[in-house]
């Protein structure tokens, strides 16, 4: 889970049964679309659909694309579609990717935000039991241990830790 919040800039951090209800949501919802359309591999559709709710959390950091196009990450999976067309790929992958993208998105961050929204997509208990860490609310085991020194580490580039002594008198005093 930790390489996922890195990169998925901290929108699941310590909610990875959230994470997983997404992966859920958007494989049974590729898969009913796939039937209609006769598509078999949806990697590159799922993969479109991470990078849309990506770039619509992060919108305003800055992307580059090859060197030549420089814009903010809300505009990723159009550059991408944009993209596939110059190659002359299908982008019928691409736009159910930020189909399904765009309805996950809108369930979990736009609807229950809006006046009298609800919240469609609820990750179930289960899934919170297994993935997700106590929650520290309850935990008085971190609590305490919270501000408590860590073990075996070094603070590097500060130079060695020398213990403070108190000064005596008549010290620094002219």
């Amino acid at each position: 889970s930790s390489g996922i919040n890195a990169e998925y800039g901290g929108s699941f951090r310590g909610r990875t049964a959230d994470f997983i209800m997404m992966f859920l949501f958007g494989g049974v919802i590729m898969t009913i679309i796939a039937c209609f359309v006769n598509m078999v591999f949806l990697g590159q559709a799922f993969t479109i659909m991470l990078v849309y709710v990506w770039s619509k959390r992060n919108r305003n950091v800055r992307m580059n694309f090859f060197g030549m196009l420089n814009f903010n990450a809300d505009y990723l999976p159009w550059v991408l579609f944009g993209f596939s067309l110059l190659l002359d790929n299908s982008v019928l992958v691409d736009l159910m990717g930020i189909t399904v993208g765009h309805i996950y998105y809108y369930l979990e961050d736009v609807l229950p935000r809006i006046q009298g929204g609800v919240k469609v997509l609820r990750t179930p208990r289960l899934l919170k039991l297994m993935f997700d860490e106590a929650s520290e609310e309850y935990d008085v085991v971190a609590d305490e241990t919270a501000a408590a020194p860590q073990p075996g580490g070094y603070n590097w580039g500060e130079g060695p830790q020398q213990p403070q002594q108190p000064a005596q008198e008549g010290e620094g005093e002219e």
